[in-house]
């Protein structure tokens, strides 16, 4: 495995740039709701400023990207011109507000892909819509026939236009799996200790590259820079502030982001004399390697 050296180019990057949303979901692992917390729009302007030189996908998503309707269409245009048309942005949506005038909108500033994130049961309308969104996307010329375009790397790069339909499950994404937010709250995160999912995508492994099965991506957080969409528990960096670039570059320096780069969050310590068999105890103390992780950075990560 090589690490890459150059990371002012970023196969994808996933920002969630508001927590605002429209819908109170009982899994949502960063606390989105009507009172959600916002990022400005000069915040999220200068975040742009400080993202890879190259990127070739943007993720937008929240919170409820729709319902920050006039920041996203400010983000869309500074993309726009920062990248000239050669980042795929794909906007992650629950759906609800989406209509045809907001559609051609989207389209016309850049977006090529439209994934509604909500066909589960955790979302009020847990997909109601999926006909009407359907023939509303068809009418504009869009594919559905991709269906996994986040973790296929033939298809991310893609650029015709195109939607799909997901949600959370059991087995894969937030409530399912993330010791966080209002899942941790209503109780429905995953007593999995045996469950690694620092291995797949938006988690941890590949954040600096590295590998080529699955996307290089980091996840951005209102400001706040992650490995993970989970979020370590201190993030690397504020991307209001700093260049993510200098901020990769610089944890690819680190013992423990390196193990988190692999996928291996229970040998991220050793550096530090805490073992593998340790780290495996606490986490099936802890049911979740998850909050493994947030307790290793409470506790430890200062020391490394």
């Amino acid at each position: 495995m090589n690490m890459k050296q150059d990371f002012n180019h970023c196969e994808s990057v996933y920002w969630v740039f508001t927590q605002l949303c429209n819908d109170q979901c009982d899994h949502c692992y960063n606390l989105s709701g009507p009172k959600g917390t916002r990022l400005s729009e000069e915040d999220c302007l200068a975040i742009i400023d400080n993202l890879p030189d190259k990127m070739d996908r943007l993720i937008l998503s929240g919170g409820e990207p729709l319902a920050e309707k006039s920041i996203l269409y400010a983000i869309l245009d500074k993309v726009k011109q920062r990248y000239n048309g050669e980042t795929q942005i794909m906007v992650q949506t629950n759906g609800d507000l989406m209509t045809g005038e907001i559609l051609d909108t989207l389209i016309e500033k850049g977006v090529t892909r439209i994934d509604i994130a909500s066909i589960d049961r955790y979302h009020k309308k847990a997909g109601s819509r999926v006909m009407e969104l359907s023939d509303l996307f068809e009418s504009r010329g869009m594919s559905g026939e991709e269906q996994a375009p986040l973790v296929e790397k033939d298809n991310y790069l893609k650029t015709h236009l195109s939607y799909g339909f997901w949600g959370a499950t059991e087995d894969m994404w937030l409530g399912g799996n993330w010791a966080r937010g209002r899942a941790m709250q209503k109780d429905i995160w995953a007593k999995k200790p045996k469950h690694n999912f620092c291995t797949i995508l938006s988690g941890g492994r590949n954040f600096l590259g590295g590998y080529d099965d699955i996307p290089q991506e980091i996840s951005i957080q209102l400001w706040r820079i992650n490995p993970c969409c989970p979020g370590t528990k201190l993030p690397m960096g504020d991307a209001r502030k700093e260049k993510v670039a200098d901020v990769l570059a610089k944890m690819a320096e680190s013992p423990i982001f390196q193990k988190i780069n692999e996928g291996n969050p229970l040998t991220m310590g050793e550096h530090l004399g805490i073992s593998k068999e340790f780290a495996e105890q606490r986490t099936e103390a802890l049911q979740n390697i998850c909050l493994w992780c947030d307790e290793f950075f409470d506790k430890h990560a200062e020391n490394g």
